[in-house]
């Protein structure tokens, strides 16, 4: 049968391993909280980008990526007056692109809305390119519109392999995922006659 003395032992150990594994819970989640707010590409794996809060978050993440890839003239438009583009960059072609970044989850694809907003960017920024990035997926209507109008998708994978590439160092090959071709495609629309009565 336990005595007291064994009972207040075990309960004071007990809350000293609660309190150590809650303080080594604190520490893990507030050193991702900041990572993500220093949004430093070195050190950003995608399940932290899942885990921010926001689309701005992602938004200078991939500013300071794309700065520390090497392109030139990398631009982060102004939140709420960004025209449908969040960064502008120069890519090695010399060319401008604008780029719509989209933090979704996988289970809420990209809709047409951010092909839209990111093609009719294009004139505004003086562009000659536009790329809409997702950390997640696109919805069959977005990716026919965005190949009829020559707007390039990359989407989680692609992400994913930009940042390995990125962190092995191997900058020209995570900027050829980005500067890849859009798929072209025709447009499959043919009115419908309609007769007069």
């Amino acid at each position: 049968m336990p005595t007291s003395m064994d009972t207040t032992t075990f309960v004071i150990v007990a809350l000293l391993a609660l309190l150590f594994i809650l303080l080594v819970v604190r520490l893990v989640s507030s050193r991702r909280r900041r990572i993500r707010r220093e949004a430093n590409p070195r050190k950003i794996t995608l399940k932290d980008i899942d885990l921010m809060s926001d689309g701005s978050e992602f938004e200078l993440y991939l500013f300071r990526l794309f700065y520390e890839l090497g392109y030139d003239e990398v631009y982060q438009t102004t939140g709420s007056r960004d025209f449908g583009a969040d960064l502008v960059f120069k890519g090695r072609d010399g060319r401008r692109n604008v780029l719509q970044a989209k933090r979704y989850g996988q289970s809420n694809p990209v809709g047409l809305g951010a092909v839209q907003e990111v093609y009719a960017s294009m004139r505004y920024y003086e562009a000659e390119r536009a790329v809409v990035l997702t950390s997640g997926r696109y919805t069959e209507g977005s990716r026919i519109l965005a190949a009829v109008n020559g707007v390039k998708l990359l989407d989680r994978e692609d992400l994913e392999d930009i940042i390995h590439l990125f962190k092995s160092k191997h900058y020209d090959e995570a900027m050829a995922i980005i500067e890849e071709p859009a798929e072209f495609r025709d447009s499959t629309w043919k009115p419908k006659v309609k007769k007069a009565t």
